[in-house]
């Protein structure tokens, strides 16, 4: 099935979507306020509330914008230790001069110092933020702009259309709106951000299009197909692949992004120190997000690279394209210390570091005791059952466990007529899970401990609802092995089996239900 056609949205109208999610952010964060003028084309600023006070302080001030589409980019990223404002176009549509002019006299006006505009390498952003920085220079403002284009999908040397901006710019905000909460210069400001743009790559890879409000989708991809090196409007990207484990595609991503004979590549080598950013294009799960996460460090560190911080989020999206980009940027420790710097922007994602922690590292899943493996207590083991009641339980765990594992296909079929269809292969992984420990020698003469072990194990190998069922029933029966065995004990442990499973679940007789009510 293709993945094209107009995509379902909860806007209220295509014509007002950009203005009312303009209106929705800064009443879910009122320090950010929307200065709107209706009698321009997309004449919109996004500031922050204190921006006159922040004017008056002689700090450089920082504007951006862009198309809107790309949320929570540009507004997420105002405030204190970030941006003071930035200019939203319409959808994937670059803002008017007129609009940007506006900003810059909003926080220029009177400044004692001047504003630093990063703009993002798109021809429409370079045209109308440079107009509006020439008109701003002609009413007496100190205006410099950065351009920042860090893809590294392009190979060619051509510089007719140049790298494209996407999401190494955000890391180019925080370290400029830190440099200017110290109070740097706009010409040191300007320097330090040139030279960690020039040193920072980016590429991304689509699994679904995007389509904008009121309109079919920009491209279409076959359900076995992902687009690497896609732009965030939706631009072609370098190739079509077949869809693949993240693993390899993590590998594929970077190695475009720094292979040695590409025009746009990223130069790393190692020993070199970076922080990453694992950036959710917008219909990316966060179990996707995470598990990209983990194979980028690994393969960067396999690589010989030291991955000093990660930031994992929705920074720039494309709608609700799913996919993801990767970015890479060399760090010193001064870079590091602008990444670390406080901020109070709603969208900037932070490096959770244990406490005192100056570098990021990955750490060894912490290994619990377990169960299954421990030497039972004889003392506090309860009644010990004969030779021959061993045999009698393991024949009856083996047969027991051996038919449901030969039932499971008949299982989830029947499953299916009022469920998930899964019972049957959850069933089938305690079963086998049983029966390994059985030729392991697992200990049966002892019941209370062996109810225990298998309450245990059937938790961990079955998960979910039945796992939590079943190792309530056995940890209930087992307690009914205090100081004898015999068949009445028997009869007693699955009553206690039964109450503790009605007990949690709140099922009673007769309800024909596992557990849930």
């Amino acid at each position: 099935m293709s993945s094209k056609g107009r995509f379902k949205k909860l806007i209220n109208s295509p014509e007002n979507c950009v203005y009312d999610n303009l209106l929705g952010i800064t009443a879910i964060h009122p320090g950010l306020r929307l200065i709107s003028n209706s009698s321009t084309t997309g004449g919109r600023v996004v500031i922050r509330h204190d921006f006159e006070e922040y004017r008056q302080s002689g700090r450089v001030t920082l504007v951006s914008g862009g198309g809107s589409g790309h949320e929570p980019f540009h507004c997420g990223f105002v405030g204190p230790g970030m941006l003071t404002a930035v200019v939203p176009g319409e959808i994937f549509t670059s803002p008017s001069s007129e609009a940007i002019l506006m900003a810059l006299h909003a926080v220029g006006s009177g400044s004692k110092s001047g504003t630093l505009i990063i703009a993002a390498n798109y021809t429409g952003d370079r045209l109308n933020f440079g107009s509006a920085m020439e008109k701003a220079k002609l009413d007496g403002l100190n205006v410099e702009m950065i351009v920042v284009g860090e893809d590294c999908a392009l190979q060619s040397s051509d510089k007719s259309a140049g790298r494209r901006g996407l999401c190494g710019i955000v890391l180019m905000f925080k370290i400029a709106g830190a440099l200017a909460e110290e109070g740097k210069s706009l010409k040191e400001i300007c320097e330090i951000v040139k030279h960690a743009s020039e040193n920072s790559g980016t590429i991304g890879i689509s699994l679904t299009p995007c389509s904008i409000p009121g309109s079919d989708s920009s491209f279409s991809l076959g359900s076995d197909e992902m687009e690497l090196g896609l732009g965030v409007h939706g631009e072609a990207g370098v190739m079509r692949l077949k869809v693949m484990p993240a693993q390899d595609v993590v590998k594929k991503m970077v190695d475009h992004m720094t292979n040695p004979e590409s025009a746009s590549r990223l130069d790393v080598k190692k020993g070199d120190c970076v922080a990453v950013v694992i950036n959710n294009l917008g219909g990316t799960s966060r179990m996707e997000m995470n598990i990209v996460a983990k194979e980028t460090i690994s393969y960067l560190e396999l690589m010989g690279l030291l991955v000093e911080r990660v930031y994992v989020g929705t920074l720039m999206t494309s709608l609700e394209m799913a996919g993801v980009s990767i970015t890479v940027l060399k760090v010193t420790s001064f870079l590091l210390n602008c990444l670390d710097a406080p901020t109070s922007a709603y969208a900037w994602p932070n490096c959770y570091l244990p406490v005192g922690a100056k570098t990021r590292f990955t750490p060894e899943p912490i290994k619990l005791y377990s169960l299954a493996s421990k030497v039972p207590d004889l003392e506090a083991a309860g009644p010990q059952i004969s030779q021959k009641g061993e045999a009698i339980i393991r024949q009856a765990l083996s047969f027991s466990c051996s038919a449901l594992v030969s039932c499971e296909k008949q299982l989830n079929c029947l499953d299916r007529e009022g469920g998930d269809g899964d019972c049957g292969s959850t069933l089938c992984k305690g079963a086998r899970a049983i029966l390994d420990l059985l030729e392991k020698g697992l200990e049966l003469s002892y019941p209370s401990q062996l109810l225990l072990t298998l309450g245990s194990v059937v938790e961990r190998s079955m998960g979910g609802t039945s796992g939590a069922i079943y190792s309530l029933f056995f940890t209930g029966a087992a307690k009914a092995f205090i100081d004898q065995c015999t068949a009445n004990t028997w009869c007693y442990a699955v009553e206690l089996g039964m109450q503790a499973i009605m007990k949690y679940s709140g099922a009673e007789p007769g309800d024909r239900t596992m557990g849930i009510v």
